[in-house]
């Protein structure tokens, strides 16, 4: 499932990126890493979605929440 498909106030876990490599990049500056838990805190009108990563609060757009795999945590 993608980070899109996400429920807000649930917690999950990143899989896989298909992030063009810049953006990756700068992604995982930021803590975004393959294993890192991550919250969704709200979704917008637009697609845009604020999210809980590493007690930090990001609003990433539909364009990159679209290629970022998540699955559940137990």
């Amino acid at each position: 499932m993608t980070l899109n498909d996400g429920k807000v106030g649930q917690k999950y876990v990143v899989a896989d990126t298909k992030l063009p490599q810049q953006l990756q990049k700068r992604m995982e500056a930021l803590g975004l890493t393959i294993g890192t838990i991550i919250t969704i805190m709200h979704r917008k009108r637009n697609g845009t979605e604020v999210i809980l990563l590493r007690g930090t609060r990001f609003a990433l757009g539909r364009g990159i929440t679209e290629k970022i795999t998540v699955g559940e945590v137990h």
